[in-house]
């Protein structure tokens, strides 16, 4: 249990630094920073040491059985265990759970189903503007902007590619050229059930075999092409916008991946392996702004991908900002069109 919680304690790091990160460039924009450069520098040369040097230690990790090993501890249904790991990482991590469906910690059958705990309804309200897009999960905004030349911004001094990330299907990244994304990290104490930004028909869903690299911010940093070489499930659908991808990222520690339409997504062998549900006399799966479509067993990552001129983020949103499920995102460009026509007419 100890160590399930201390390497967790790492991930959640991710929001802190995010966040100080933001805070920081207020105070010093404000001009409330004079003398604390120096102490700043020191900080943040420490934490880039450790970074790298945690990123380093990755590499040479046994990812797939660690993760193997934490997941059966993580389904384990032992009453005492499986109460002592809960009300730990609860207290650990100050999990709210005043929002959850089920409040009391030792009513879940075992870790996971505390994990993915259902919230009360009404908790997460959806935007009251029927054509804006909604934010599919809790967490913070790793990275938001434009996809420039097949390639999509992960950190500083690092990208990946596009086609890689959509598991080398070029035709299928053709339709997300020069368009939007959006990377949402979830931390350990965060909602972990990813809902659609908008209504859709599921036309594709792929998994994509990879690594299980931690995906915090000191492994962003500091391992190339990160999202591109993890595992994932890339889940594509159309909507009346165009095409949007739902890409569900795994990591390190992260048991399993699942979709409400498929359940558990890892199949028996790691190849990669392609759901066509526009294939006759499949069951269409259409789904509504704020549904479910899938969940994470001990949190990840979700990169949301656009077509060029189908949406426009929303003023103000940037790296390091804390995200809620329903919160609004995006606008249509026709919208936005729309509104800049009535601003310029006013």
């Amino acid at each position: 249990m100890r160590t399930l919680v201390c390497f967790l304690q790492k991930q959640e790091r991710v929001k802190a630094v995010l966040l100080t990160c933001k805070e920081n460039e207020k105070r010093i924009s404000s001009g409330y920073a004079v003398g604390y450069n120096v102490a700043s520098h020191d900080f943040q040369e420490e934490q880039r040491v450790n970074g790298k040097l945690f990123a380093s230690i990755q590499h040479i990790l046994p990812h797939h059985l660690i993760s193997r090993a934490v997941s059966g501890a993580a389904e384990c249904t032992m009453t005492g265990f499986k109460n002592a790991l809960i009300k730990g990482f609860a207290n650990h991590f100050m999990v709210d759970m005043s929002e959850a469906q089920e409040p009391d910690l030792k009513a879940y059958k075992n870790f996971n189903d505390f994990f993915t705990r259902p919230l009360k309804d009404g908790v997460r309200p959806l935007p009251e503007d029927k054509t804006l897009h909604s934010c599919p999960a809790d967490g913070a905004i790793s990275q938001i902007g434009d996809i420039r030349l097949g390639r999509i911004y992960q950190a500083k001094g690092h990208d990946y590619s596009l086609t890689a990330l959509l598991g080398g299907d070029t035709q299928l990244a053709d339709e997300f050229m020069e368009g939007k994304f959006a990377t949402i990290y979830l931390s350990p104490r965060d909602y972990h059930r990813v809902h659609m930004p908008v209504k859709g028909t599921l036309r594709s869903m792929t998994y994509v075999p990879g690594r299980l690299f931690s995906v915090n911010q000191d492994t962003a940093e500091n391992v190339p092409g990160l999202f591109a070489r993890n595992e994932r499930v890339v889940c594509i659908f159309d909507t009346d916008n165009g095409p949007v991808a739902m890409v569900l990222v795994g990591a390190m520690i992260v048991a399993s991946i699942e979709t409400v339409w498929a359940g558990l997504v890892t199949p028996p062998r790691r190849m990669l392996k392609e759901f066509d549900y526009t294939t006759h006399g499949r069951r269409q799966i259409k789904l509504k702004r704020g549904d479910e479509m899938g969940r994470f067993k001990l949190g990840s990552t979700v990169i949301m991908l656009y077509g060029r001129d189908q949406i426009e983020w929303l003023e103000g949103l940037s790296a390091g900002d804390p995200v809620r499920m329903g919160q609004a995102l995006a606008k249509p460009v026709v919208a936005a069109a729309e509104e800049k026509s009535d601003e310029d007419k006013a």
